[in-house]
């Protein structure tokens, strides 16, 4: 076998204990894509106050939605690796950003069974580009790739959330899980600060210094992540055939004083049922698997939030996770990577 496909996702603590927590989050937060301040200052927030104060409260928020099997995206993640194998003529193997089983690791696993290895085609499992998430998964794997195995040819997926496959892939998804009867579907996105989509704009000019700028085509959208959420909403709503006010887009899991992609789902939430929304419905396309940011955060706390400001019924929407037709587009892309001069 000449030909491989690595699948990676985020990652997760290898348990909910403390320890594991605080050294993922560790891991986690210590990436300059993250955390994207200067070096000293990153190490100074990280290691002297955050893995000091919050592993302990993470760890309860990862016990609540912990699984017999295990951590959920960690599950999940395997089950679709296996999915995906069932649609693969070449092997599939899977790979962490953080914690366990590193990109590392991955390829080596494939290179034990298969030593005439020669092409990896890799997908990183985030439809959208952002640094803290696609970014960060390519330029670590180019690494890995140079360090480790420098005589394998290495391809990597694009973000894909234009790719109308996918698209059609996620709105029948929606479909599938969305109650008969709702007031509103609110499409929540992984928030990410302000000042990354600044940074990411390859043209300096473009985005969120220009009125609509999302609307505005430019060379800066490939890189936007901003701009490209807004699209799958568009393209998703489009598919559904919903109505203008029976949607919109929003952004979650925002931390510290700084400014954030906005509107934020909580207030967002908040303020539908404070308006009369009594059947509201979520899905968070940043995700293709289920995890703490949608298990715990909006399918606990969001639900708490909603009710508590008037609503009544609160549909969380599974992500893609295993999927059958998500597995084969998966095999797909890693087949494609190859067919292109």
């Amino acid at each position: 076998m000449k030909e491989a496909l690595v699948i990676v996702n985020l990652g997760s603590p290898d348990s909910y204990a403390v320890k594991d927590v605080r050294r993922y989050l560790g891991e986690f937060l210590m990436d300059e894509r993250v955390v994207d301040f200067s070096k000293w200052f990153r190490t100074f927030l990280v290691k002297g106050i955050i893995l000091n104060t919050r592993p302990p409260k993470s760890a309860e928020a990862y016990k609540s939605i912990w699984w017999d099997e295990g951590s959920p995206l960690m599950v999940l993640s395997e089950r679709l690796r296996d999915k995906v194998q069932e649609h693969s003529a070449m092997p599939v193997a899977l790979g962490m950003r953080y914690g366990n089983p590193s990109i590392q690791s991955a390829v080596e696993g494939l290179l034990k069974e298969h030593p005439d290895l020669e092409r990896v085609s890799l997908v990183p499992l985030y439809p959208h580009y952002a640094m803290s998430s696609y970014e960060t998964v390519a330029v670590k794997a180019r690494d890995v790739f140079e360090a480790h195995f420098p005589n394998l040819d290495l391809r990597i997926k694009g973000a894909f959330y234009d790719d109308p496959r996918y698209q059609v892939i996620l709105a029948n998804s929606i479909k599938s899980a969305l109650p008969e009867e709702y007031d509103h579907l609110l499409f929540s996105y992984h928030g990410v600060p302000e000042r990354q989509i600044k940074g990411s704009d390859v043209s300096k000019a473009h985005c969120l210094r220009l009125d609509d700028c999302c609307a505005k085509d430019s060379p800066a959208q490939v890189f936007c992540y901003r701009h490209q959420t807004l699209a799958t909403t568009k393209d998703v709503a489009r598919l559904l055939d919903l109505e203008d006010g029976k949607y919109s887009t929003s952004f979650q899991s925002r931390l510290g004083p700084i400014k954030w992609l906005d509107p934020y789902t909580d207030k967002t939430i908040v303020e539908l049922a404070q308006k009369g929304c009594k059947k509201l419905a979520v899905v968070c396309p940043a995700f293709v698997s289920d995890c703490l940011e949608t298990i715990e955060e909006i399918g606990e706390e969001g639900r708490e939030l909603f009710l508590e400001n008037g609503g009544e019924e609160f549909t969380l929407i599974p992500c893609l996770n295993d999927q059958d037709d998500w597995a084969q587009l998966l095999a797909n892309f890693g087949t494609e990577l190859y067919a292109k001069k």
